[in-house]
């Protein structure tokens, strides 16, 4: 497949497959924007809690479409979940943002999970490089503001996971069930990164450059192990690692977290524009994008390429995503034709076995026998039109 190839079917399968399920299917016109979840078998449940995490990343998914494919339809579903984030999430007494609603938009969970509201930051600077709305920038700055005054541990250096409502310190900090409960996470890190990389393209403040070396450098020093090539996941506060800490021998990595962290470092370098810091970061980066290989595994199976991610049979949609835009940009940065096959042999599996044709969107994974996993949602608090989306913009601007 060639490049212009590549870049031709990312867009059709944005436009006609990502974000017309997201348009069409979710829009609450009862209790105002998005409804919180589509099941498996394509079932709406509207009394679903409305999280965070979905309602930032469905606003950056339109802001984006705003931004590249200059369409009105995708503005006008940009400014709802924009009003909406900003009516509902924001806390207008302690700031930050709420970590979910009830379906009727008042709040359920008033925590302060730092990864949340670096996705507000994400998706508010990406209405305001869409639109040049400047409510939109003025509320990500304060978000900005209160990650730097409550969730930066000016000591150890670093992000807190998580606080109470009022930023005090929390008991239990997990993004989620399957998550360690760690004060300290590659995860929230790498999202922060990332938010803060879109923030300064915008606002060339000097405090979000210097956090964002210090980000850099968190890598690097800390997440990056330099034995096996993978980030460590989950650390206490003295940047510890959590297994070692408790007695465990197992070393668990994500690589798809590696190959995603390998291109969002290069983009937050590219961004900050320091070539020294850039060129001393690259082996890092590359290094991450070979680790990914170990898990990030081409097998046989079917007769079609299979990833198996975690060590695992299954296939969760998102790390396909990143995969993509992982080795493209790799491609790239060092123009190695292996790095395109593995760009191309991972988008080959996304349309092969996880684009649902028939409803739209992507299942959440295949199981090992083949077939799409309808247990895990289509639409819901950790499934969003985020990574998928933002792979096919990635691939219309780089192509």
């Amino acid at each position: 497949m060639t490049n212009y190839q590549l870049k031709a079917t990312a867009q059709q399968v944005l436009e006609t497959n990502i974000l017309p399920f997201w348009s069409e299917r979710m829009v609450d016109n009862e209790h105002g924007g998005f409804y919180g979840r589509i099941d498996g078998n394509n079932i709406l449940h509207p009394e679903a809690e409305k999280g965070a995490v979905l309602n930032a990343r469905i606003l950056w998914t339109f802001a984006s479409a705003t931004r590249i494919l200059h369409r009105m339809p995708y503005r006008i579903l940009a400014a709802r979940a924009k009003d909406y984030l900003l009516t509902h999430f924001i806390d207008p007494q302690y700031g930050g943002v709420y970590w979910s609603l009830n379906a009727d938009g008042s709040p359920l969970d008033t925590k302060k999970q730092t990864y949340a509201i670096a996705f507000a930051i994400y998706g508010l600077v990406e209405y305001h490089r869409a639109t040049g709305d400047k409510e939109a920038l003025d509320t990500a700055i304060r978000l900005f503001e209160d990650i730097e005054t409550h969730a930066f541990d000016a000591v150890n250096i670093g992000y807190i996971e998580a606080l109470t409502r009022d930023w005090q310190p929390i008991a239990d900090m997990r993004l989620s069930e399957s998550d360690e409960n760690a004060s300290r996470t590659m995860n929230t890190h790498l999202h922060v990164l990332e938010a803060y990389t879109n923030l300064y393209r915008v606002y060339k403040d000097p405090r979000v450059a210097q956090q964002l070396r210090v980000l850099i450098s968190i890598f690097v020093n800390r997440l990056f192990n330099p034995e096996t090539g993978h980030l460590g996941l989950f650390f206490d506060d003295e940047w510890k690692p959590l297994n070692e800490k408790m007695g465990k021998c197992e070393n668990k990595t994500s690589p798809g977290h590696d190959i995603e962290a390998a291109w969002l470092l290069r983009e937050a370098l590219v961004v900050l524009g320091d070539q020294e810091l850039l060129q001393q970061t690259l082996p890092v980066c590359r290094r991450l994008a070979v680790a990914a290989h170990d898990g990030i595994q081409m097998a046989c199976q079917m007769g079609s390429p299979r990833i198996l991610i975690l060590s695992s049979s299954d296939t969760q949609w998102w790390c396909y995503a990143e995969a993509v835009v992982g080795y493209v940009d790799q491609y790239q940065d060092i123009r190695d034709p292996h790095q395109w096959q593995m760009a191309l042999k991972a988008f080959d599996f996304i349309q092969s076995h996880l684009l649902d044709r028939e409803h739209g969107e992507w299942f959440w994974s295949v199981l090992p026998d083949g077939t799409p996993d309808r247990t895990n949602d289509k639409a819901g608090f950790w499934k969003c039109p985020y990574h998928n989306s933002r792979m096919c913009y990635e691939l219309i601007e780089r192509l």
